[in-house]
């Protein structure tokens, strides 16, 4: 499922994660952020990015939330109607999820996103009308429950985003069994079409030969001890203002010196023989890390922040630091288990990650076939104002070889970067930046 097997797995009509990423591995996250996503279901919230504006744009200069006159029902789908209420609402969600000032967007943004997010309406009442005689069982829906708690820091922070998002449990029970309906029903349609043969897979893989090189890499766990980051410096001759800064500063200091200490008495116990993936399991504050053991699979040194490269790649495998390694995240303890020198990976161990990474790309081109079938056979009204004119650009003359090269390094980077590590590390130690915690839906 996509990172984290997100309980958003359940924007597929837009976004079709549910369908093209169910093979793909999963990466753990650390709980700097925690969201709410778009509600269980099929949701045209989840399918309106407005990063500034609506569909991309910029927010119009001085614009004021413009009113914008809606006829009631905004749409019918084959007979069944979709309200002004229920876009209006959808529409409320989108830019919640996107944190977008309403009073930023002009007309012609608000009647780009109105339309937007009715396409996911209307895309939602299809399915759920064609789903309706899917039957889920308690059992299954029950299980992924259980699987996306787990996902959760824990049973307490799960059930603190559940009451924030405004559900009972009943209510996010009753979404999520609407959701795994509706994808069931998907997959049946496109059942079959994402066959790969090995030819396909050599073929790929001869092609992009180089994007199977790798640089040496490093197989590691760790314990994460965490510690907050320092309160930034104030200067100011406010003598109040100064003695609170004080004050964090040394409260931030004390915590540190506590996580070190703690992580000094972690490499005293796994000198003495414990087991170093129980000891993660108990004593890591990473979230994930009781799952994995405190696992990070195989890495490179530009992965990982500096402090923690230098360490791993200086320890020989088998070994574990005699001292807690520092870096912006905390104190941690590694163990190296594993190491591989640069090479370029073999057919054979790269196959599992081309096949899947193949059969994604055959689903999502099944499923947008078969949505845009059914959209085309059904009867739909839609009473919205006509989209704005697009604005008159000058066209641009691409050079052919840098986009062919473009392409075929977008083509490859899933395939191939997926092939280059057997697990994807966690946020805790790796230097892209922080991603959310699984989140629930909002309520519907």
């Amino acid at each position: 499922m996509n990172p984290m097997k997100n309980f958003a797995l359940l924007a597929i009509i837009i976004s079709t994660a549910a369908l093209v990423h169910a093979d793909s591995p999963t990466t753990s996250a650390p709980a700097a952020v925690l969201r709410t996503p778009p509600k269980a279901g099929i949701t045209a919230a989840s399918t309106a990015k407005l990063p500034g504006g609506p569909m991309g744009l910029p927010p119009a200069a001085g614009a004021t939330s413009a009113v914008i006159a809606l006829k009631d029902p905004v749409a019918t789908v084959d007979g069944t109607k979709i309200s002004k209420d229920e876009l209006e609402k959808a529409f409320k969600e989108a830019l919640n999820a996107s944190r977008v000032n309403p009073a930023s967007l002009g007309a012609e943004q608000k009647i780009m996103a109105y339309r937007q997010i009715l396409d996911g309406l209307i895309m939602e009442k299809l399915v759920d009308k064609k789903s309706a005689n899917v039957q889920v069982s308690d059992a299954d829906v029950n299980a992924e429950i259980e699987k996306i708690k787990k996902q959760f820091p824990s049973p307490d922070v799960f059930d603190a985003k559940l009451k924030e998002s405004g559900q009972t449990m009943d209510q996010f029970t009753a979404n999520l069994k609407k959701s795994k309906r509706q994808t069931d029903w998907i997959k049946s349609q496109i059942k079959g079409k994402d066959e790969v043969t090995d030819a396909e897979a050599e073929k790929f893989y001869k092609e992009n030969i180089k994007q199977f090189e790798n640089p040496d890499m490093v197989k590691a766990s760790h314990v994460l001890f965490m510690v907050p980051p320092a309160p930034p410096e104030v200067i100011t001759k406010d003598k109040e203002a100064m003695a609170k800064t004080t004050k964090a500063k040394e409260e931030n200091e004390k915590i540190a010196k506590a996580k070190e200490e703690a992580a000094k008495a972690a490499i005293a116990r796994a000198n003495k023989g414990e087991d170093f993936s129980k000891l993660a399991s108990e004593l890591s504050e990473e979230p994930g890390a009781k799952q994995r053991g405190g696992d990070l699979g195989f890495f490179s040194k530009e992965q990982m922040v500096p402090e923690f490269a230098t360490a791993a790649f200086s320890q020989p495998v088998g070994t574990i630091s005699q001292v807690p390694v520092k870096t912006k995240y905390g104190y941690h303890i590694i163990k190296v288990t594993d190491k591989k020198a640069a090479g370029t990976i073999p057919f054979a161990e790269a196959k599992q990650n081309i096949v899947a990474y193949l059969q994604n790309q055959k689903r999502r081109a099944a499923f947008k076939t078969f949505m845009q079938q059914l959209r085309q056979t059904a009867k739909i009204e839609n009473t919205l104002p006509a989209p704005p004119p697009m604005p008159m650009m000058r066209p641009m003359t691409p050079n052919p070889a840098a986009v062919k090269a473009s392409a075929a390094a977008a083509t490859v980077k899933t395939a191939a970067g997926t092939a280059k590590t057997t697990a994807t590390t966690p946020a805790g130690v790796t230097t892209a930046p922080p991603v959310s915690t699984p989140a629930v839906p909002a309520a519907k």
